[in-house]
C-alpha cells in the first residue's frame, strides 16, 4: 500500500532473474522464433520484456531508437537496442489487477515514451491511467473476463504464431484458469498454476474450428465405381427422368 512503490520497478533481484531468463531464451533458440513481444504497460513488465527479448547493448549513432534508454526506472542498466529483435507492443488489457495498490498504477504514456522509445504504445487509448481507482480493487472475475477479451478478442487476431507476453501472475492465473476450464484436469492444473517470478511458460493455443480442416490420410472417398450416389427416392426420380428423355 506504500505510495513509494507507485508503478514498482524491478528490484536488483528481479533484474538478475531477467538476466537468467534472457540467457535461457537465447540458449534454447526461442529468441530466434519470437515474432512479437507484448507487454503490460507497467514499468516492471516492460523492463522484463525488454531485458529478456530485446537486442544487445545500445550504441550511440545507430539509426534505430533504443527499446529502453539507459537507467530507465533508476535501474542502473545500459540502454537496450531495438535491432535484431521482434517488435514490442504495449497492451492495456493484459495489465495487473486495477485499483487500490499504488504499485499497480501505471504512469502516463507520455512519461513512458522517452524511457522506451521503440515500444509501440498506440493501442493504449488513454494517456493517463483513468481505469485505476484508489478505493476499488478489481474483482478476480473481472480480471478473468478482461483476460478472455485479451485472448479471444485481440490475441487471436494477430498474424504472428510465436508471441511472447510479459504480464503479471494474478492476471495470468485468473485468465488461464477460465480459458482452460474445458480442458482435461491435468492440463488445466498445469496451465493455470501460479507463476513464479520471471517464469516462462510455453502454451500452444489451438483454434477448435480448424480441427476438422485437415483430411486424414486414411479417409476413403467412396462412390467407387462411379455412379449415382443419392438417396433412393431421388435416385429413382433421376432414373425416371433419364428414361423419359431417351
Amino acid at each position: 500500500m506504500s505510495h513509494d512503490l507507485f508503478d514498482a520497478q524491478l528490484t536488483p533481484l528481479g533484474l538478475n532473474q531477467v538476466d537468467g531468463l534472457q540467457e535461457h531464451v537465447k540458449k534454447s533458440g526461442l529468441a530466434e522464433k519470437i515474432e512479437l513481444v507484448i507487454s503490460s504497460p507497467l514499468l516492471r513488465t516492460m523492463q522484463t520484456a525488454v531485458g529478456v527479448f530485446g537486442g544487445e547493448k545500445y550504441t550511440d549513432g545507430v539509426n534505430a531508437p533504443p527499446l529502453m534508454v539507459e537507467t530507465a526506472g533508476r535501474s542502473g542498466r545500459p540502454a537496450v537496442s531495438s535491432l535484431n529483435c521482434p517488435p514490442f507492443v504495449a497492451v492495456e488489457t493484459c495489465r495487473e489487477h486495477l485499483g487500490v495498490h499504488p504499485c499497480d498504477k501505471r504512469r502516463s504514456i507520455t512519461e513512458y515514451r522517452p524511457l522506451f522509445p521503440a515500444i509501440d504504445f498506440l493501442l493504449i487509448e488513454n494517456d493517463e491511467h483513468v481505469l485505476w481507482e484508489p478505493d476499488v480493487r478489481e474483482a478476480n472475475e473481472a480480471v478473468a473476463l478482461r483476460g478472455m477479451k485479451f485472448m479471444e478478442g485481440w490475441l487471436w487476431t494477430r498474424e504472428e504464431k510465436e508471441i511472447a507476453i510479459a504480464s503479471h501472475s494474478g492476471f495470468l492465473f485468473h485468465t488461464l484458469s477460465m480459458y482452460s476450464k474445458e480442458c482435461h484436469r491435468t492440463i488445466r492444473d498445469e496451465v493455470s498454476k501460479l507463476f513464479a517470478n520471471c517464469e516462462l511458460r510455453s502454451i500452444v493455443l489451438v483454434d477448435r474450428s480448424m480441427l476438422g480442416s485437415y483430411s486424414p490420410r486414411l479417409n476413403y472417398p467412396g462412390k467407387i465405381p462411379a455412379g449415382l450416389d443419392l438417396p433412393s427416392d431421388i435416385a429413382d426420380k433421376k432414373h425416371l427422368e433419364e428414361a423419359q428423355k431417351n
